[in-house]
């Protein structure tokens, strides 16, 4: 069985899987339609199987056809990390990443790891894309990212797991409110019960749902927007409080009218780097989540990540050696002690001590 599955036959199906046309999949592999068609209809005959259904211009993949195009992910990934160690072993660090983050990182911790890969790699291609942090983990399980920046906050349901998270900075959660509000920072959240909201999309509003629940009440949203910016105009202009995460902040400018208050740190949120499983056996790869943990979060106003940490909707690997136990923890596998983000550790040891799955919605523009 193995010989009828080639090397180009999962590179053909993988590609089909991402455009969805022959045409389009010959393109990216810089071939023609006709060498696809009949490379498809050998490959059909060969492992048994119809791969692909035909409708109009379009193609489906069969369930064989998916089967395939899951592989064709790893065995890609494991060829890419062949061939970069062997650059490696030649002292060249070259290649290519394809990396993803939210909003709020793309102005402030992305230019950073990207200006240090480029000054300490200068051989090494990083391409980004922003995408909140489903639809991120979403292009790293599918194969069309690398590494994403995610976040997440305690008490969230995990989505499936397959993918392994490193955990690096946590960013406070703050009030938003305007200047002359008498909150202040250690009141009772639950005093702001009688309060208009501005709020996320509908995706974004769960941190904030459960934050105000937790205290007692449900908050009456009348508002709604992702732009960190427009959530400081609204504010200042009297028509609401919000939360927002403190790193959405440090590339706004406050206006005078508005007044930030830090909220406790059990309302915080966990920022984390997140690829497929083995992926840091790649060079570059690894290159770019170490340059992600070394970023200072002192110029962010984060700290970083510790063991005891909330991990944004991950869930626990079982206990393996004993070492790894927190003191006094019981048999249950979910006691074993989260290990947080240390550059250049190796692969399965440090690197996540967690798979993570998709965060559910938050309460927060990214």
């Amino acid at each position: 069985m193995t010989d009828d599955v080639d090397l180009q036959t999962l590179r053909i199906i993988r590609a089909l899987a991402d455009t969805g046309t022959v045409t389009a999949a010959a393109a990216r592999l810089g071939t023609s339609q006709p060498a696809v068609s009949q490379h498809l209809r050998r490959a059909e005959a060969r492992v048994g199987h119809p791969l692909v259904l035909r409708s109009g211009r379009g193609v489906a993949l069969t369930e064989a056809g998916r089967r395939l195009a899951e592989h064709a992910v790893h065995v890609q990934a494991a060829l890419d990390a062949a061939q970069q160690e062997l650059d490696h072993l030649g002292g060249a660090t070259s290649g290519r990443v394809r990396m993803a983050g939210f909003p709020s990182a793309s102005s402030t911790l992305v230019p950073d790891v990207l200006s240090a890969l480029r000054r300490s790699r200068p051989g090494l291609r990083v391409d980004y894309v922003e995408a909140e942090p489903p639809e991120a983990l979403a292009l790293v399980r599918d194969g069309s990212a690398d590494v994403a920046l995610v976040f997440g906050h305690a008490g969230q349901h995990a989505g499936p797991t397959g993918l392994r998270e490193r955990r690096v900075f946590v960013d406070r959660t703050v009030l938003v409110v305007p200047h002359d509000h008498p909150f202040a920072e250690g009141d009772d959240f639950g005093s702001l019960a009688g309060e208009r909201w501005i709020g996320g999309c509908p995706r974004c509003r769960g941190h904030l749902l459960a934050t105000c629940a937790a205290a007692g009440f449900s908050p009456e949203i009348v508002l709604e927007t992702d732009n960190a910016l427009a959530v400081l105009g609204l504010v200042a202009s009297g028509l609401g409080v919000a939360l927002l995460p403190g790193l959405s902040l440090q590339s706004a400018a406050v206006p005078a009218g508005v007044r930030i208050v830090p909220l406790d740190a059990d309302r915080s949120r966990v920022i984390s780097v997140v690829h497929r499983r083995g992926a840091r056996r790649v060079p570059s790869v690894r290159l770019v989540t170490d340059a992600v943990s070394a970023v200072d979060p002192a110029r962010h106003s984060l700290r970083r990540a510790e063991a005891d940490d909330a991990s944004p909707g991950a869930e626990r690997r079982p206990a393996r050696p004993a070492a790894r136990r927190t003191a006094g923890s019981s048999g249950d596998p979910s006691a074993v002690a989260a290990t947080p983000a240390r550059a250049g550790s190796p692969d399965p040891a440090v690197d996540a001590a967690a798979p993570v799955g998709a965060p559910a919605p938050v309460g927060a523009p990214g």
